[in-house]
């Protein structure tokens, strides 16, 4: 399992379109993955989760990844979460 704090950049956070580019690029992983806003958890790849955590700019986040794919797919969110830029 791979755990990293990121923090949310984009000046809109993590809304409608966004979410569901983030959850489309997750949906091509095999690993379990999970985001952690405060004490709530959710599944990464469900676009509900992902909106309802309400990810604002500025927001910590700890992403945790696990499975065969885990490294690539921890580099692909990092990266979505550092060029989102919408």
């Amino acid at each position: 399992m791979i755990e990293k704090n990121l923090t949310i950049v984009n000046e809109t956070g993590i809304h409608a379109r966004p979410a569901s580019q983030f959850v489309a690029l997750l949906n091509k992983f095999k690993s379990n993955i999970q985001i952690v806003k405060g004490t709530r958890t959710a599944n990464a790849k469900s676009i509900i989760n992902i909106l309802s955590l309400a990810l604002t700019k500025g927001t910590e986040i700890v992403v945790k990844v696990d499975g065969a794919d885990e490294q690539e797919a921890m580099n692909s969110i990092e990266n979505f979460i550092a060029t989102l830029k919408e």
